[in-house]
């Protein structure tokens, strides 16, 4: 007897111990509502769509990222789902090889660290030197990883200096804009990436558009000031991604409303002399393929890599494809034409995009973060949702459900959303 009594008190013991080590879950209000207009329920459902989705974009896309449509097809004919990633890793992919399907790259992290640094601001005005810093002591925090690294084994040094180098091109920008040197930021900058345009801005954008809820003007204003990794009008691309996230939370947000965020100029770039707003130009472009792709065939009931307008739009794409697949401005249109090709639906989108190739990890994670804080965690699709939310935490150790909690909770404790 006493020994099933012991047998009792041990489970009981580690029964509680495993839940002290849980993050705690935060019941939220379905009643009481924000300022935004949302409930705090829905505040939540929203948030947390938007980082789930951006993972479960991320997720289809990271297999085949930056392979093209023959190789693709090939290994894993076609695309509109979850599979294992059989790759190696590296600092801006997956941290670790042969991940289970579900499993996320650098898009995933870039979001979470953006929630990381809004956890930190206590005003409505985001602080971009702040934002640097963060970024900056995340740096220093992996070269302190790599110091501490003990034994003569070769795999613990070399994921470790993996981790560094995720953050190597970005520390070389985030110090000098600390410290207020405007000549080595300026410096620093011009080579940030080889100098290329490079879609930094528009990896952690959606998660700045939803700490202004229903409110894209001032999302936009407020990434656009962070955008201190981007080049030329990859700024302006930054704010609008950032306003797109934040228009989708609106009470009765539509299709319409949310594509009225990509009229706003805040920076006045409507206004550059000869050459006007890029960005625009880019929403007209994606606008034409779109038009004349559905021309010829109407949206598939069932995706398949022979629908004409399918066909149609990758190749108008094709003609448009910059020296490099993450420049910011190709990353831009191909993910306003998946949007409109696929009428805004989910899955649909992320299927246009991680079968196109190219960066497709990263082009499908920025339109699952514009989707999911639209749809709301609640409507997306449960197997791919539950996969990535399981996946992340257990093999990557990030906690999206956690993230999401917190954010909300900061938002309503500091009375502004």
């Amino acid at each position: 007897m006493k020994k099933i009594t012991s047998f009792i008190l041990i489970l009981l013991l580690l029964s509680c111990a495993s839940k002290e080590n849980e993050t705690p879950r935060v019941e939220f209000s379905e009643v009481e509502k924000t300022s935004s207009g949302l409930t705090e329920a829905e505040l939540y459902d929203r948030i947390l769509g938007m980082m789930v989705g951006a993972a479960i974009g991320d997720a289809m896309g990271a297999p085949t990222e930056m392979w093209n449509r023959a190789s693709i097809q090939l290994e894993y004919g076609f695309v509109d789902g979850l599979d294992s990633m059989i790759r190696e890793s590296s600092p801006e992919g997956i941290w670790k090889p042969n991940l289970p399907a579900g499993g996320t790259t650098d898009d995933t992290r870039w979001k979470n660290l953006g929630v990381e640094y809004l956890l930190t601001q206590s005003e409505e005005s985001l602080d971009a030197k702040e934002f640097a810093a963060h970024v900056l002591k995340k740096y220093e925090e992996s070269l302190d990883e790599l110091k501490t690294t003990e034994g003569t084994s070769i795999e613990p040094y070399e994921n470790a200096l993996m981790k560094a180098n995720w953050l190597s091109e970005w520390a070389k920008v985030s110090e000098p804009f600390v410290s207020g040197n405007i000549i080595a930021y300026s410096d620093s900058l011009s080579k940030f990436y080889g100098g290329e345009m490079v879609c930094a801005g528009l990896l952690y954008a959606p998660a700045l558009g939803v700490y202004f809820p229903g409110n894209p003007e001032k999302a936009y204003q407020e990434a656009y000031k962070l955008a201190i990794y981007d080049l030329g009008y990859a700024r302006d691309l930054t704010g609008l991604v950032a306003g797109l996230t934040a228009a989708g939370m609106a009470p009765g947000a539509d299709k319409e409303s949310i594509l009225a965020t990509l009229r706003l100029d805040p920076q006045g770039y409507f206004q550059s002399r000869l050459v006007g707003r890029s960005s625009h130009k880019l929403l007209k472009e994606a606008l034409g393929i779109v038009q004349e792709a559905k021309k010829l065939d109407s949206l598939p009931s069932k995706w398949n890599p022979n629908h004409p307008g399918l066909t149609y739009a990758y190749i108008e794409l094709d003609r448009r494809q910059q020296d490099m697949p993450f420049h910011a401005g190709e990353i831009y249109l191909q993910c306003l034409t998946a949007l409109l090709f696929s009428d805004f639906d989910f899955m649909g989108t992320l299927t246009f995009l991680s079968n196109y190739g190219r960066d497709n990890d990263t082009t499908a994670s920025l339109a699952g973060g514009i989707l999911g804080a639209w749809y709301g965690f609640n409507k997306l699709p449960m197997k791919e949702r539950e996969k990535v939310l399981q996946v992340t935490k257990e093999e990557l150790g990030i906690d999206l459900e956690s993230q999401a909690s917190k954010l909300t909770q900061h938002l309503i404790s500091e009375g502004k959303k």
